[in-house]
């Protein structure tokens, strides 16, 4: 039985979605389809974490297992407050490290999903969507490269969720977070690519 530990955000979470609909159960239920038998994804994840909140979070959950795979989906909202992109670098760096020590230090088996643009939602009316655009694309830029230079693996949703940013199929009540929908496209692409990874 493979286990499975998702770090991240209200993106992990699955904000407004019921519980089965978020990414890392909608992976699991995919996985469990092509006979991988993984258990129930370990979440730590809260909406309107940052990355240092992140890391205090795991800290203080004090986990003490290893994992077969972990996925890492942070830093819309350092994006959204302001930070730089260096502190996120910083930071990020920092997280991807623990993520690999508990994926029992292959980094091959962390998979780092890109950030969504908020920017394209009906939330973000009245708003700088270039601006917005521009920023998380500075921060994917970081966020791939330095997930890349630590041989973990890069996972691009951030296309699909400009794609589908109006769409209310693929949007939550709220109209800024994923639906079941979306989340659906970002667990096909994880979950191939654990797979791969797993048989390897």
């Amino acid at each position: 039985m493979y286990t499975y530990l998702a770090l991240g955000d209200s993106y992990t979470i699955g904000e407004q979605v019921p519980l089965e609909e978020n990414f890392p159960n909608q992976t699991v239920a995919l996985l469990k389809e092509l006979g991988t038998d993984v258990a129930d994804p370990v979440t730590i994840a809260t909406t309107g974490w940052t990355t240092d909140e992140l890391a205090a979070a795991i800290r203080e959950h004090n986990i003490k297992e290893k994992f077969s795979f972990v996925s890492l989906l942070i830093g819309v909202n350092n994006q959204y407050r302001g930070r730089s992109v260096e502190n996120y670098r910083q930071e990020f760096t920092a997280l991807l490290n623990v993520a690999i020590a508990f994926a029992n230090g292959q980094p091959e088996r962390v998979f780092v999903l890109s950030i969504p643009d908020w920017g394209v939602t009906p939330f973000a009316d009245g708003r700088d969507r270039r601006q917005v655009a521009t920023e998380i694309d500075a921060y994917n830029a970081a966020c791939k490269e330095i997930a890349l230079a630590h041989k973990c693996q890069y996972i691009e949703i951030t296309a699909s969720t400009r794609e589908h940013g109006q769409d209310k199929e693929y949007l939550a009540g709220d109209g800024l977070h994923p639906s079941g929908k979306e989340y659906a496209v970002w667990a096909e692409r994880l979950a191939a690519s654990v797979r791969k990874t797993l048989n390897h």
